[in-house]
């Protein structure tokens, strides 16, 4: 007769081998520890002091404004962008759609250099901006904004695409039906059917572009109280002031994990 055998430790948790479990563990670590080390070397007791410092704040007032400025950007361009993306085909959709999110993963020192190539006093769009105008572009605080807004958009048009794209049509094709304009059918139905998508998504393009460094550094530099947002002040504060840096990027830690905390339900599944 056979004989039930009782369940052994890795059915028990969830029947991944304990080897599994283990290198899984190791991965978790090697993610947190750094997080540890940086709650760890904190100087807690002077943060009052070193979040006061005039320089400190000035760099938190240029990262906040520069990135909200980025945020509002984005939004504008980045909202059509997604619907273009989404609801029309046209030739060479794919290879337009791949270009327009590379910066994701382009490396963003180059995605800076791009942009002095084409906003520079020599680039493409640059030369004849400042012929016109005489208005020039790098190394100013509308440089940050638009650096910032490069790297970021990306990640609100992918959030906002895939909302899109799961969208129920019949909530559009029922207000059409009852004579509604596509600029109501947009404003009345797709924009609030919308809005958790474009919620998450304008989350992650706010914490992307407050934390924006490589292509900042490039195009804008890093002029205190103008340019210098609060990761090239911690670039800058590790050669002369560790502790302030290790404040400084538990301040952008903080907001990067609210971010996250935020946005579970839709991300993580919630708990």
């Amino acid at each position: 007769m056979r004989r039930d055998r009782p369940p052994d430790a890795d059915h028990r948790q969830g029947g991944l081998p304990a080897p599994v479990l283990a290198l899984g563990m190791v991965g978790l670590a090697l993610l947190l520890l750094p997080l540890a080390g940086l709650v760890a070397g904190t100087p807690w007791r002077q943060a009052g002091a070193l979040l006061g410092d005039p320089a400190v704040g000035a760099a938190l007032r240029v990262s906040l404004m520069s990135s909200l400025a980025a945020l509002a950007l984005a939004t504008v361009l980045g909202l059509p962008l997604a619907l273009l993306f989404a609801r029309y085909d046209f030739p060479g959709k794919r290879i337009l759609r791949a270009l327009a999110v590379l910066p994701m993963v382009l490396p963003p020192v180059v995605g800076g250099v791009g942009l002095l190539l084409a906003f520079g006093r020599r680039g493409l769009v640059g030369r004849p901006l400042e012929a016109l105008t005489g208005v020039t572009i790098p190394f100013t605080g509308a440089a940050v904004v638009l650096a910032a807004t490069f790297v970021a958009m990306p990640f609100l048009v992918v959030s906002v695409e895939s909302g899109l794209r799961m969208l129920d049509r019949r909530y559009e094709d029922a207000a059409a039906t009852l004579g509604a304009s596509r600029w109501t059918t947009f404003r009345r139905v797709t924009v609030p059917l919308l809005l958790p998508s474009l919620s998450a998504g304008m989350a992650l393009c706010w914490a992307r572009a407050l934390g924006e460094f490589g292509a900042t550094i490039t195009f804008a530099g890093n002029l205190p109280g103008r340019t210098q947002t609060m990761p090239l002040a911690v670039y800058l504060e590790l050669g002369r002031n560790p502790e302030a840096a290790y404040l400084l990027s538990l301040v952008l830690l903080a907001v990067s994990v609210l971010v996250l905390v935020a946005l579970r339900d839709r991300f993580l599944g919630g708990s």
